[in-house]
């Protein structure tokens, strides 16, 4: 008995380190456009994914989803904790979050898109989060986590997704 325990534990450990919501790009140069491709991969414990909600992080401005057929999409808006330039334009607020409601069956897999810019007040070298919900009828699947500092994001149990933020002209 304590084997076959031993075993499902192993197996739903081993299967949680591809469950991750994940962005497609890695890296993103400071201060410039972004876009961002969140891709769900299950839906929680079988069931459907029915709302995916992405947090903007602080110092990621200027920030428009992309719309999805079938879904409904609504953003939150509100200040930013500083001011930024945005082309010459100074911002004070702007998306905060982003929602799309619809159904995704958990044997399917989809990719939610945004874009925004990375603004320079986002030190090169660091890593920006984007937490992530998926909501289920009966439950929920928080890829909210970020990492303290030194610390392995998959060490965690429910790491947010990430953008290494790279030096202006040095993407890849």
């Amino acid at each position: 008995m304590k084997r076959s325990l031993l075993a499902a534990v192993l197996a739903m450990t081993a299967t949680g380190a591809f469950a991750h919501a994940t962005l497609e790009q890695g890296e993103t140069p400071q201060g410039a456009a972004y876009k961002g491709v969140m891709r769900i991969g299950h839906g929680c414990s079988g069931e459907a994914t029915l709302k995916v909600r992405i947090q903007i992080p602080e110092g990621v401005i200027s920030v428009k989803p992309m719309p999805k057929a079938g879904w409904t999409l609504e953003t939150v808006t509100g200040p930013y904790e500083k001011e930024y330039d945005y082309y010459g334009t100074k911002l004070t607020e702007g998306v905060k979050e982003i929602i799309w409601t619809g159904e995704l069956p958990d044997a399917y897999y989809d990719e939610f898109t945004f874009r925004g810019t990375v603004s320079e007040a986002i030190a090169v070298g660091s890593m920006v989060y984007f937490p992530t919900i998926q909501e289920c009828a009966n439950g929920a699947e928080r890829w909210i986590e970020i990492p303290a500092e030194g610390q392995d994001p998959d060490a965690l149990e429910g790491p947010a997704p990430g953008v290494k933020v790279t030096e202006k002209g040095h993407s890849h």
